[in-house]
């Protein structure tokens, strides 16, 4: 593979490195996924040292957080290290435009920012956000479509991973034990006995992780085994917005899920547009409490950031929008004459 010969072409470790280390990395397509609007992710082929493959979902976003942490780290203008470097320029943020063709155009200079950026120094790729990023999570094993996901990996061999081997941290490896026999039914898995200690290389899926014991490397269910320490796991994006129902005197909480940061401001619109969707109908007003309890009906953007802005106030659970919306009829304003909720917030 180029990559990982330029690889070690850059570091005398190249061989010291641990196996599940990304060399190479390519876009293979684009999705569309909804937020609070229509926005598409990367869908991103890894390939690591130990010529282990998966894919990974990627919004443009993720790119500029990360790259926005590696400059502040070890860019030319950082302070926060002693060690900086020249990273990769990424492809600036695009405003106007179909998001689609947006998309389609940034997958060549991805690919390059992708192939510059596992090409620098050891103490760059291995940064833990790095890492993460082009970990495979949960999050994108369940983002393999369905039909996909029945289909097995060919299986690598791979030097084995030894507690014996000079410098193996047995405490820091990601390990299973297993819970019962498995016997593999074709050269794909791998056979274990119950106790037997199995260390991961990759989860292939919600249902099958690949790994290696003694001399063999295959994939095995999940089912079969317990985790003593697991994959290193991105944080699901999968956020929540809490809304309040209200009709005819009766209200009802609904959680929506939106693949959204839980510190991003939605637009009006797409906030409409969200909600009609998930309710299906056309007539509802969008309104949120203020501090003296009284609904405020938002008509703009300008009312959405007020709400946002004052909802980082108030508590707020973890993947819950600190914010929350309560939907009314569009013609009912009755609702604004009381101070006193109908459902607390």
């Amino acid at each position: 593979d180029a990559a990982s010969v330029a690889l070690r072409e850059e570091s005398l470790d190249f061989d010291q490195l641990p196996d599940d280390v990304p060399v190479s990395a390519n876009i293979a397509d684009i999705e569309e996924k909804r937020g609070f609007s229509s926005y598409y992710v990367f869908v991103i082929e890894v390939k690591t040292k130990g010529k282990s493959r998966y894919m990974i979902f990627r919004r443009y976003s993720q790119f500029y957080r990360l790259h926005a942490k590696l400059e502040e780290r070890y860019g030319a203008e950082s302070k926060n290290s002693s060690f900086t470097c020249i990273l990769p320029t990424l492809p600036g943020k695009v405003y106007v435009g179909a998001k689609k063709e947006i998309a389609d155009s940034r997958i060549p200079t991805l690919n390059i920012y992708m192939k510059k950026l596992l090409s620098l120094l050891p103490c760059v790729f291995l940064d833990e956000d790095i890492r993460l990023f082009f970990c495979q999570s949960e999050f994108d094993t369940n983002q393999i479509p369905q039909g996909l996901r029945r289909l097995r990996p060919r299986t690598r061999r791979v030097k084995s991973v030894s507690p014996q081997e000079p410098g193996f941290d047995r405490l820091a490896a990601p390990r299973v034990e297993a819970l019962f026999d498995f016997t593999a039914s074709n050269k794909l898995e791998l056979s274990f006995k119950k106790g037997d200690l199995i260390y991961l290389l990759s989860r292939v899926n919600k249902d099958w992780f690949e790994g290696t014991l003694r001399d063999a490397t295959g994939i095995f269910p999940c089912d079969f085994v317990s985790v003593i320490k697991d994959l290193p796991q991105e944080e699901d994006p999968i956020n929540w917005l809490r809304c309040y129902y209200h009709d005819d005197n009766v209200s009802s909480i609904r959680d929506i899920s939106v693949e959204e940061d839980l510190s991003s401001i939605p637009l009006f619109q797409d906030l409409m547009e969200l909600i009609r969707r998930e309710f299906e109908r056309n007539d509802i007003a969008l309104n949120y409490r203020d501090a003296e309890g009284d609904l405020i009906r938002l008509l703009s953007n300008e009312d959405v950031a007020l709400m946002v802005m004052q909802g980082r106030s108030w508590p707020s659970e973890k993947h819950i929008f600190p914010w929350k919306l309560h939907v009314t009829r569009e013609d009912d304003y009755s609702i604004y004459h009381s101070t006193k909720p109908a459902i607390s917030t």
